[in-house]
């Protein structure tokens, strides 16, 4: 008799990430004195790692800053939003300047290791990546890496929501004065987005009791 789980239909788990993402918002307002237990993050960080990217090389990196100095610069450009230094770990999403060919060969080489063979097919894929990608643009590559990295931002927040964790992604602060502040260029990286991750205050968030507003579905899917 077969040990797999019945795929065909739902679990109790999807129901509740559903209920997980419609209890979720942008929070605006999180209480500093409420931290994430560390198992939380690491499976939400784990959630952001794993997350599926164009060719699987996984362009960008993920920075957990909790150093209160840090954050304190942090606040200043990025709109001054409290959520920068009152959340319990503040994730910065970095995707890669550009795809070099010791990035793209280093990505293969090591899932070559990690498989433990070497695949023809595989292999002829690296070269067609070597023969186009390097060619582009530093810019277009950036912003092909920053989707890549807006992939793992989403995993993090469904990751979070299913944690019973807040969170808000934003894209607003100064890109640049980021990176100065962490020194992503000198690692040829570039922060995309940040992901404050805390506990919300409810009763001094004007945002918590406020209907989630989505398009229905029948405004949102087109079924072919």
């Amino acid at each position: 008799m077969s040990t797999q789980p019945d795929t065909t239909q739902p679990s109790s788990d999807a129901h509740s990430l559903i209920e997980r993402l419609n209890w979720r918002y942008a929070t605006k307002k999180m209480d500093p004195s409420r931290k994430v237990p560390a198992d939380k993050v690491e499976r939400i960080v784990e959630a952001a790692r794993l997350a599926p990217t164009s060719s699987g090389l996984q362009p960008f990196e993920l920075f957990v800053v909790t150093d209160p100095e840090v954050r304190a610069r942090i606040r200043p450009i990025a709109w001054n939003q409290g959520q920068i230094v009152d959340c319990s770990h503040l994730l910065v999403f970095a995707a890669w300047d550009n795809y070099t060919a010791e990035r793209i060969n280093a990505m293969f080489d090591y899932t070559n290791e990690v498989r433990g063979f070497k695949n023809e097919g595989w292999e002829n894929y690296r070269q067609q990546l070597l023969n186009s990608y390097p060619q582009r643009s530093a810019e277009v590559n950036f912003e092909h890496a920053a989707r890549q990295a807006y992939i793992g931002l989403a995993a993090a927040l469904v990751a979070a929501a299913y944690e019973g964790v807040d969170s808000t992604p934003m894209e607003g602060f100064d890109p640049k004065a980021l990176d100065e502040i962490l020194g992503l260029g000198e690692r040829h990286l570039r922060s995309v987005a940040v992901l404050p991750l805390g506990y919300r205050v409810a009763e001094q968030d004007w945002l918590v009791d406020l209907p989630k507003v989505r398009r229905p579905r029948e405004r949102f899917v087109t079924e072919v």
